[in-house]
């Protein structure tokens, strides 16, 4: 028997591999130019004709992390304020999609809708009642704000493919649980999560580059004890000229983590996204 593929024109063939090409140089042709741009001295980087070849050198990433440039402070609060935010929103997401996957009310489609567009939201809309909630409280410039903050964009997101994924997992799973003598806690916990396992990931590593990459709210509620990686890559372009070493420098410390997160839990986030994630394999 011949395969779907063997049977496909190879016109047809040759136009989706052409596309999935164009694809792939669109993406990665900026992607290596900003890390070779990062061990470029200054007279390559801004030279009038590209320098393939180059002598490479790390005084770009030495100069982030000496004197006045320090760059430890950012990248520490970048993990914290992501890192936390992402781990409540999942779990918080998972208590509230669960409920919601389960629950029988006529309404629970437009209940859904609703949470997710809160997501859709424009920050311009949410920034300023946030900014004076959070001044009130004390929570402008520090960590625990711009956790906060990127709850409320993160949370609705979490909850809303959570509740996805356990409306894919088979209702005769949890009441077998339930029939062998699990409290509902039980089955949720030992049953029913497990099998949502690739959801989680996909949801914490979605989250986690949402809050990672995040300029508006850092730009808002964060001060100098709480500035992140995006505002040190601000910081770089001034008035006076822009430093574009030390900023493809930044570029590449801010993407390469994501990138390698991706690729560490890349199965579980192929198989999350596309909803096939309740085999318990």
């Amino acid at each position: 028997m011949t395969s779907a593929i063997d049977r496909t024109p190879l016109r047809a063939r040759l136009g989706v591999r052409a596309v999935v090409i164009v694809g792939l140089l669109w993406t990665l042709v900026p992607l290596v130019w900003m890390v070779a741009s990062s061990f470029k001295s200054d007279v390559d980087v801004t030279a009038a004709e590209p320098e393939f070849l180059f002598q490479p050198t790390l005084e770009n990433y030495r100069s982030l992390f000496t004197g006045a440039n320090n760059l430890g402070p950012y990248i520490w609060h970048s993990v914290l304020a992501s890192g936390i935010s992402s781990a409540l929103a999942v779990a918080i997401g998972a208590l509230a999609g669960y409920g919601l996957a389960g629950t029988r009310m006529r309404a629970k489609k437009h209940v859904a809708f609703w949470i997710i567009s809160t997501r859709m939201a424009p920050i311009a809309v949410v920034v300023l009642p946030l900014f004076l909630l959070f001044r009130g409280a004390n929570l402008i410039d520090s960590i625990p704000g711009l956790i906060l903050a990127y709850l409320t964009f993160n949370l609705p997101f979490a909850i809303w493919l959570m509740s996805a994924f356990f409306a894919e997992v088979p209702p005769s799973v949890e009441e077998s649980a339930l029939v062998a003598g699990c409290t509902r806690w039980q089955a949720f916990w030992h049953v029913v999560l497990p099998l949502t396992k690739s959801g989680l990931v996909t949801t914490f590593v979605l989250c986690l580059v949402f809050s990672w990459n995040d300029y508006a709210f850092a730009l808002v509620f964060s001060g100098p004890h709480s500035q992140t990686l995006p505002i040190a890559a601000d910081q770089l372009v001034t008035q006076t000229g822009i430093d574009w070493g030390q900023l493809t420098a930044i570029g590449t410390i801010v993407v390469l983590p994501m990138i390698a997160a991706g690729l560490a839990v890349r199965r579980w986030l192929v198989t999350g996204l596309t909803l096939g994630a309740v085999t318990g394999e």
